[in-house]
């Protein structure tokens, strides 16, 4: 088969590979009908995720075709059309039980580390994939979701929902503000709604994204190139600063923002993945009462998601802007690596793309 290739540090390729074959009893193969890029595959192209080999196939969220399974899977078969979850779950371990896949103790990988397509194991940006744990990490997709709503499942909205919206403790009535107007900061806007977001305010240094911002959203927009954002933005608020911030880009500058905005007793919520250290004034921040949260995704929301994204009730469709076929590759990390000039927000890879 064919599959793109991590080579080092700034090298990827497409070419051939061995199909993957069944290695244990709760494995699937998938045929990947659709995939996308990460952000997080733009940084470990730039070297800052080094427990990424060379070798590796990269990529961790697609839909696609079951079309194997091993002896022990119950839940999945042959034929299935499945999201491919970014997160493994053995389902049995303490932290499984606890929902916390994230940091599943299946030996799949690594021990304690739930990331690990693209990561630890080959992964979904290829023509086939290997699924480990294939009962708890494929969720089978209903009629009438197509495979760009159903791949925007497999990452960025549970990592939107679950990391932005549940751990920074969005509540009834409040004022949010992401900063960060990218694919991300635009899912966390998109799923702040469903814990009763009132005020979504979006900051971005791009007019364009932020002009998309009111379909995933957003009631107020901030272009921080003018001196004065930050007294825009706290004038929505009366004064007093935003009950959440959310940081949705992964820059020093950006976290400061979003510590800038919040106020007291408020949350402020780390979406973006960092490859630099960060400044932690906690002199300054103790007296606040600020919570401040982070982490990886669980993935334990998708199922309700993919309810609502078959409702009709998240815009998941628009985060696809630009199509390729599955054989694109090169070009579509062209694309998504200038998207302030391209205006992608998610590329999107198919088998059965028609151009």
């Amino acid at each position: 088969m064919k599959a793109l290739v991590y080579g080092g540090p700034g090298v990827k390729a497409w070419k051939d590979v061995p199909d993957p074959v069944i290695t244990g009893p709760g494995d699937a193969i998938v045929r990947v009908d659709t995939t996308t890029i990460c952000g997080t595959d733009l940084h470990i192209l730039k070297g800052d995720v080094p427990a990424v080999q060379p070798g590796r196939i990269l990529g961790h969220e697609a839909v696609g075709t079951v079309t194997e399974t091993g002896s022990s899977v119950s839940g999945i078969s042959p034929g299935d059309r499945v999201i491919i979850s970014c997160i493994k779950s053995c389902g049995h371990c303490i932290n499984c039980r606890k929902g916390l896949f994230s940091h599943c103790l299946g030996s799949e990988g690594q021990v304690g580390t739930g990331w690990i397509f693209g990561h630890l194991i080959d992964g979904t940006q290829a023509e086939y994939v290997r699924v480990p744990y294939a009962d708890n990490s494929l969720h089978k997709l209903p009629a009438g979701v197509g495979d760009d709503e159903a791949v925007m499942l497999s990452d960025i909205l549970p990592t939107a929902f679950e990391i932005g919206v549940l751990d920074g403790r969005v509540a009834p009535g409040d004022i949010i503000a992401v900063v960060g107007a990218g694919p991300i900061g635009l899912a966390a806007m998109a799923t702040a709604g469903l814990c009763g977001a009132s005020t979504i305010i979006a900051i971005d240094p791009n007019d364009s994204r932020l002009a998309r911002a009111a379909d995933f959203g957003a009631t107020h927009t901030v272009n921080p190139g003018n001196p004065q954002w930050a007294s825009d933005v706290l004038a929505l608020t009366d004064g007093a600063g935003v009950d959440v911030a959310m940081e949705a880009v992964g820059l020093p500058e950006t976290f400061e923002m979003a510590l800038r905005l919040v106020r007291p007793g408020g949350s402020v919520a780390n979406i973006g993945v960092h490859g630099k250290p960060v400044e932690l004034p906690l002199q300054d921040l103790w007296i606040r009462n600020i919570n401040i949260s982070m982490g990886l995704v669980n993935t334990n929301t998708t199922p309700m998601l993919l309810r609502l994204v078959a409702q009709h009730k998240l815009p998941a469709d628009k985060f696809a802007t630009h199509h390729f076929p599955l054989d694109g590759f090169m070009d579509a990390y062209d694309t998504f690596s200038r998207a302030t000039e391209t205006e992608a927000l998610k590329v999107v890879l198919s088998r059965n793309h028609r151009g």
